[in-house]
């Protein structure tokens, strides 16, 4: 019987830039849903000011979950670092587009809530993530598989 969950040996399987990758979606995700602006109408989420900033978070969330699930399913590191060759630009733009994010004030808003920092944070940590993957030399977790030595005659 084994250890741990299938969850736990899945995250193990994640080298530290896929896991900082990791933890930028899950920052993305997060602040689509709490408020990014304050406004005198209300609190504004991602989905009330929806335009290309917001588009370029989703797509750089997008390329960091391709990443992530691309370690988790491949047996090798060569399609992990190659969508991270991919994830750095879409990462950066994201992280561009956050940055405008923070700088803007749609709708007469007159402050930042947590949902623009929650982005930053989110799209920093793809681009880092996706750095990081490219960077590290590690090799999967997967033992190579050695055929058994042929008998001599």
């Amino acid at each position: 019987m084994s250890s741990g969950s299938g969850a736990e040996r899945g995250l193990r399987r994640l080298r530290r830039g896929e896991l900082i990758t990791l933890i930028g979606v899950v920052l993305i995700v997060v602040s689509l849903f709490v408020p990014t602006y304050d406004s005198p109408s209300g609190q504004l989420t991602a989905w009330d000011t929806f335009g290309a900033a917001v588009a370029l978070e989703l797509a750089g969330m997008f390329a960091g979950l391709a990443l992530v699930v691309s370690a988790l399913t491949e047996r090798t590191t060569a399609l992990p670092v190659a969508t991270a060759v991919w994830c750095t630009p879409v990462g950066l733009a994201a992280v561009i587009a956050a940055l405008v994010r923070l700088f803007e004030r749609p709708e007469a808003a007159n402050g930042l809530a947590a949902g623009g920092w929650l982005a930053l944070a989110g799209t920093l940590g793809i681009l880092v993530g996706a750095w990081e993957t490219m960077r590290d030399e590690h090799t999967s977790l997967y033992h190579p598989v050695s055929p058994p030595p042929q008998p001599r005659p």
